[in-house]
């Protein structure tokens, strides 16, 4: 525990629960993964994990996906007053409005007791992305106007009641999908990932009582605190600001600023303030607030050089303003889709450009600043069922004063994996005629950005596509008299015709035979070349 007077922690009582925690969250991770139906779950790992204590407190979250960070607490804090927990429920929302960040994302909640008729431990709960929730077009990324556009809305419902799966809420959701199966098999997957979660939490606390697990995890919390306090009082101290854009909107609106102003303070605190941001857009890549939240909270979780906690008391220390009605903090019933996968990029993108003058050792140029979203959704004739494929595709990271950028991996906002190429086209009417490094795309520099990725898809069904990137005209800066990257392309290529461009956000039916290739930015050199 920690003492009071001294101000100290007991290291090695923190260590040790720092990992107890951390290893639910895990094998809820794990559990989720094993028993995943659709390969966006199962293969690409595009779920996170956490538990929180009894007042709503994030105690965990395993190493899933950075924009589920802020996330998840805030939809905690927003469930807790609107419903009566009681063992052996299971409560589902997508809800932007209460924490969500788009449809396709489907959080799982679970309260824990230790016994039927005990007090309230705590909750666990597992985000997922689905790849259908219904909306527009195959894969719920569609280039929407309007919330209503993306698909089924779940205002908070309770999936599982006295331990029973609720047929009726659970067909509702399936007959909202265009790939029925899948959603059944994946939310199943989530239950039985919180079931995992709830045992180990009740193993925990059986085994070393109630009062000690209290103890631990206020420790682990405030310890948590006390680390990104310290970090962020070594820096110094005033206003940093940057601007950067979105390259439109899919909507007619281009050059869409996002703009920052992080105060740090001797304290130890930092404010990230978003006023003269751009009104919210008519097209999909408004943010929620949640979203800006969680990248708010992953720049400043990456600058704790040290081993430490996830938990609540590593935003204790970061305040955010983000006006409503912007684009950083849109109001219902915005389209919203691609600001969890876009936006939230940008945001990382602008705020680590605000701090490289505090910290210009460390923070590194621009990654590519996109998760280049690619749905792909008909009827598989060869399998006879219809099939949604979503896919993030990694880039190039940006150069740093230590070292050249990373090629070809995912970053900041997405901690996926692609989809293996053998489990791809084994599920789904798909063919890869190409997955190269796109060689060159890399910002020159005294260190290299890393370069991106050319993937080329063919159809051999007919099927609607939908594409949501960016960074084809903004291209990821560099820093330090490093150049920036090169910008991202996409192209289509119809049976019998030749390769023509397409725009960053861009839907379409395509005949089978049809090629879409997708060429990602490369990242932002650092440092001015050395010849």
């Amino acid at each position: 525990m920690r003492d009071h007077v001294t101000g100290k922690f007991d290291p090695i009582q923190v260590e040790v629960w720092r990992h107890l925690l951390a290893a639910i969250a895990e094998e809820m991770g794990a559990t989720l993964e094993r028993t995943a139906h659709s390969p966006n779950i199962k293969e690409r790992l595009d779920h996170s994990c956490a538990l929180f204590d009894g007042g709503g407190r994030l105690l965990a979250q395993a190493a899933h996906i950075p924009v589920h960070l802020g996330a998840m607490p805030l939809m905690l804090q927003s469930l807790l007053p609107i419903i009566t927990w009681k063992p052996g429920d299971m409560w589902l929302t997508n809800d932007p409005r209460i924490g969500g960040t788009h449809l396709p994302d489907l959080t799982l909640v679970a309260p824990v007791y230790a016994a039927p008729r005990s007090a309230l431990l705590g909750f666990v709960a597992s985000r997922a992305h689905h790849a259908d929730i219904g909306g527009l077009s195959p894969g719920s990324l569609p280039l929407s106007t309007e919330l209503f556009h993306e698909g089924l809305i779940i205002s908070p419902i309770r999936l599982l009641e006295h331990g029973e799966i609720r047929d009726d809420v659970l067909n509702v959701i399936c007959s909202n999908s265009r790939t029925p199966t899948e959603r059944k098999g994946d939310l199943a997957a989530q239950i039985a990932a919180n079931q995992t979660g709830s045992h180990r939490f009740r193993e925990l606390v059986q085994l070393h009582g109630i009062g000690e697990f209290k103890r631990r995890t206020n420790e682990n919390i405030a310890y948590a605190e006390m680390a990104v306090r310290k970090a962020l009082s070594a820096l110094p101290a005033g206003d940093y600001s940057a601007s950067d854009y979105l390259d439109d909107d899919g909507a007619g609106q281009t050059a869409i600023e996002i703009r920052v102003r992080a105060t740090i303070r001797a304290t130890g605190t930092v404010r990230f303030d978003f006023s003269g941001t751009a009104d919210q857009v008519t097209g999909a890549l408004n943010a929620t607030e949640a979203i800006t939240r969680s990248a708010c909270y992953y720049v400043v979780r990456a600058l704790v050089r040290d081993e430490i906690p996830t938990n609540e008391g590593c935003m204790s220390a970061v305040e955010v303003v983000a006006p409503s009605g912007s684009l950083v903090n849109a109001r219902f019933p915005s389209a919203v889709a691609g600001g969890n996968v876009e936006t939230s990029q940008r945001i990382v993108d602008v705020l680590l450009r605000a701090l490289a003058p505090a910290l210009p050792d460390r923070i590194p140029a621009a990654s590519q600043g996109t998760m280049n979203n690619v749905t792909i959704g008909g009827y598989d004739p060869v399998r006879s069922r219809p099939f949604a494929y979503y896919e993030t595709i990694g880039g190039g990271a940006g150069a740093s004063a230590a070292a050249s950028g990373a090629s070809a991996i995912q970053t900041h906002m997405t901690n996926t994996r692609n989809t293996p190429i053998e489990a791809l086209e084994s599920h789904y009417p798909l063919r890869i005629i190409e997955l190269s490094i796109a060689e060159g795309t890399g910002g020159e520099g005294r260190h290299r950005g890393g370069d991106g990725i050319v993937r080329r898809i063919q159809l051999l069904a007919a099927a609607h596509v939908a594409i949501l990137s960016e960074r084809r005209v903004t291209a990821p800066y560099g820093l330090a008299g490093g150049a920036p990257g090169a910008p991202g392309s996409n192209s289509i290529q119809l049976p019998g015709g030749a390769e023509q461009p397409i725009p960053a956000k861009w839907s379409a039916d395509c005949p089978a035979g049809t090629v879409l290739t997708i060429r990602t930015p490369g990242g932002g050199g650092f440092g001015e070349p050395l010849s």
